[in-house]
């Protein structure tokens, strides 16, 4: 077997994104590949899935195959539930978090102008989009928020530098 097959193998029987150093597990002492072996491998792979169906991915957590988005209305038919759909507020609380993190309750309410509900908050929490990450350094010791890998996987990015820079995101919610 060579290192590559090993790889597609890993990453298209788990549900999860595997990082480097997981994909470097799935090899023995005596069968040593490198760490730029399995980046080559993954350009590789990259490559060869560049007019499929799936593609390959690198994300917060690491690497995973995933449907190209153009096929989503057939593959969203494999799902009897409906999608969940986000009020207002919830998205208005995570795009504050997203971008101002780390941040307080106080400072979302701040920015928002109204009082952040308990549900909100949990809710992005159940969801695995935001944690809390510590307490302010200030009198009271507010708990603050930020986002999780999580959050960054679903939106199929890396790295919050891969946002809309915050000028662009308020011209485009002004159309």
């Amino acid at each position: 077997m060579n290192s590559k097959d090993i790889i597609e193998a890993a990453l298209l029987a788990i549900n999860k994104p595997l990082s480097l150093k997981e994909l470097s597990g799935l090899f023995l002492d005596d069968e040593f590949v490198s760490v730029s072996q399995i980046q080559a491998n993954l350009t590789q792979l990259e490559q060869e899935y560049v007019d499929k169906p799936v593609e390959l991915m690198q994300v917060a957590d690491g690497y995973r195959f995933q449907v190209r988005v153009k096929y989503s209305p057939w593959i969203r038919r494999l799902w009897q539930e409906k999608p969940v759909k986000y009020s207002k507020a919830l998205l208005e609380t995570l795009a504050v978090i997203v971008y101002q993190q780390p941040v307080t309750r106080a400072e979302i309410e701040k920015v928002r102008g109204v009082a952040v509900s308990t549900s909100i908050i949990r809710t992005l929490e159940e969801r695995s989009w935001i944690f809390a990450c510590g307490y302010k350094e200030v009198p009271g010791r507010p708990m603050q928020y930020k986002t999780t890998k999580a959050f960054l996987n679903d939106l199929n990015l890396s790295d919050l530098a891969e946002l809309p820079p915050l000028a662009s995101l308020d011209e485009w919610l002004s159309i």
